[in-house]
């Protein structure tokens, strides 16, 4: 009896082998499309399950954090912009809370600035508008060459938005270079605050592939530029950044 089990199972076990091993091939195949458009009718079911977090991203989103007495614009005949200059100023002064040594910054390009601020109120919104990308700032220690090679950049394409930086483009070159209040020396090393994806070569950037040290401050460029609105609005201050000339063109 118990052989006769034992042969039974085993008889299974080889169907069911024999059944998995079998190959399948495709006879036939449908494809169908289905359009999201306007003519789709409305699931009320979707709307009620999503309505509640919409409404609570709303309440975040519309949140005013600050003013700005000015109108925060990058359009501008200068090789610098008033809301070029904001952005950098912002996420260097926040970025030195967390490491005072850094020279100068160029957190990000022309192109990564989205929009402008309107003068008055600014919304959680506004400030995901104008930065949408969740890079990080980054801080390089570079020598005095590398560093030239980020200046050579910035009058090569024109100006970018930068901070703690001061030069003149001449020929599509940088001029007349003070970091900080102190001339440019190409045989010192500097400390360059920016963004992962500059620091990758972004938007044709250069000067960061080989730095003397690398470090990930764990402080996102949007975050940087939130905090800095907040704190100025905590100490009753608005925005009201100038063009200051830190790049001219001869």
């Amino acid at each position: 009896m118990q052989h006769t089990k034992r042969l039974l199972l085993y008889t299974i076990s080889i169907a069911l082998l024999s059944a998995c091993s079998s190959k399948y091939a495709l006879v036939k195949s449908n494809r169908e499309e289905y359009n999201i458009n306007n003519s789709l009718a409305v699931d009320s079911t979707i709307i009620k399950t999503y309505l509640p977090y919409k409404a609570e991203l709303d309440k975040e989103m519309n949140q005013v954090i600050g003013y700005t007495d000015v109108t925060l614009s990058k359009s501008s005949n200068l090789p610098e912009s008033v809301l070029g200059n904001f952005f950098a100023d912002a996420v260097l002064n926040q970025a030195k809370r967390i490491d005072p040594n850094i020279d100068f910054a160029i957190p990000t390009t022309n192109g990564g600035i989205r929009n402008d601020i309107a003068k008055g109120e600014i919304t959680v919104s506004k400030v995901f508008e104008l930065m949408p990308f969740e890079n990080e700032t980054v801080i390089f220690t570079l020598k005095g060459s590398d560093v030239l090679d980020v200046l050579k950049f910035i009058a090569s394409s024109g100006g970018q938005p930068v901070a703690g930086v001061k030069m003149k483009i001449d020929n599509k070159l940088p001029k007349d270079i003070f970091i900080g209040d102190k001339a440019f020396d190409v045989n010192k090393n500097y400390v360059v605050l920016t963004s992962d994806y500059i620091a990758s070569g972004g938007d044709g950037t250069t000067g960061f592939s080989k730095p003397i040290a690398k470090k990930v401050l764990g402080l996102k460029v949007r975050d940087a530029l939130l905090q800095e609105i907040k704190q100025l609005n905590a100490n009753g201050k608005r925005v009201n950044t100038t063009l200051d000339g830190r790049i001219a063109k001869n």
